[in-house]
């Protein structure tokens, strides 16, 4: 019994390729270093990067991936104590994509770009310590996401979709610059990322227009409240997006696109899109062999800027659940197994789902349990 005791169920990465293949496999639960907390994982969502990591597209990774998990602290490493008295047992908690920074280098220092997120060290789930397809998780405890009692009203499969695609929708926006009101155009629209910055972009009064692939996406953006959808597949070959985009907005381009697609012709579109001063923020991570071509001259004839952006801090989680808590967003999720990893994951990259798969990991709703569940 001690030995079942040490164990834990994870979907494990068995064969990394273009068609990635998962087991559910018992596997030594993890201890905590001095200065982590174990975290029994309550549930977990899935992110359209596993799929960059399990096909090898994104490097080396390891076997247990997820980076979009919620759940309560279980136990404390020896050190945690004396470090942070204010970390407890039983306290709710979101895992994302980064699980730590040094704090010392040049990125974690310019405290004004928020360049934790960039550490020189950073250590991310899924690709340097295993993610959150199990049911135990290590995080540092000065890296530790904690989810205050306010939010205890947002359940589970709100919060875990936030942690990563969310959050990711949300500190794009933000880093766009531009002012509420104006038009802002999102490529990949009807995916995990683009739905919710569609959506996280309403509620923060920008006027959203819709770009992808499908009229059941298109359905789905509005539905998420973009006030226009540009279906790619009803333009003639080789047409870009940006005539059509001008024509529905009424102006001259839109103030910012922000790139969720993973496709370097989503990139290669977005300029077409621009108006004057605009902002093409990269959010999507084509493979490492799809470039994208533009001229300076274009930055520096229409004033254009290219920038990107890297998840978000642990208070930017905070202030996207904000907009989930007072139900300005909500996030559209549908329910799978961990057992069935390989064919949800499949559905993801092949665009069969819209929203977020969310996993129940066999513990408690954390938004509803008041003791932490037993080690």
């Amino acid at each position: 019994m001690a030995a079942q005791e040490n164990l834990q169920r994870a979907a494990v990465l068995v064969a990394p390729s273009k068609n990635p293949e998962f087991n559910v496999q018992l596997v030594p639960r993890p201890v905590p270093g001095p200065n982590e907390v174990l975290v029994r994982l309550s549930l977990t969502s899935i992110c359209g990067s596993d799929y960059g990591l399990a096909s090898g597209e994104l490097g080396e990774t390891r076997t247990i991936l997820g980076h979009e998990g919620v759940g309560r602290v279980v136990e404390l490493g020896s050190g945690v104590p004396a470090i942070d008295p204010s970390v407890q047992v039983g306290q709710r908690v979101g895992v994302g994509w980064a699980r730590d920074a040094c704090g010392a280098c040049g990125w974690c220092t310019t405290l004004a770009q928020d360049g934790e997120t960039r550490c020189a060290e950073r250590v991310t789930s899924g690709r340097v310590v295993d993610g959150t397809f199990a049911e135990y998780t290590v995080v540092p405890a000065r890296y530790l996401c904690r989810i205050p009692a306010a939010y205890d009203g947002v359940p589970d499969e709100h919060v875990a979709p936030v942690c990563c695609g969310g959050v990711t929708a949300y500190k794009a926006i933000k880093g766009c610059g531009v002012v509420p009101g104006r038009w802002i155009a999102v490529s990949g629209a009807g995916g995990g990322v683009g739905a919710l910055a569609v959506a996280f972009a309403r509620a923060m009064g920008y006027r959203v227009v819709g770009v992808d692939a499908g009229a059941d996406k298109g359905r789905f953006c509005l539905e998420q409240g973009a006030e226009h959808f540009v279906d790619i597949t009803a333009l003639a070959a080789g047409e870009d997006p940006g005539p059509e985009v001008r024509r529905l907005t009424g102006t001259e381009g839109v103030d910012a696109v922000i790139v969720t697609s993973g496709a370097a012709a989503a990139y290669q579109a977005a300029f077409s899109m621009l108006g004057p001063f605009g902002t093409l923020m990269c959010v999507g991570l084509p493979p490492a062999d799809r470039l994208v071509h533009f001229h300076p001259a274009m930055c520096v004839a229409f004033g254009w800027q290219v920038k990107g952006s890297a998840v978000g801090t642990r208070r930017d989680i905070l202030e996207a659940l904000e907009f989930v808590r007072r139900g300005l967003v909500t996030p559209r999720t549908e329910w799978g197994r961990l057992e069935d990893m390989t064919t949800l994951l499949e559905n993801v990259v092949r665009g069969k789902i819209l929203g977020k798969y969310v996993i129940k990991l066999d513990g408690e709703d954390s938004s509803k349990t008041t003791e932490a569940p037993a080690s």
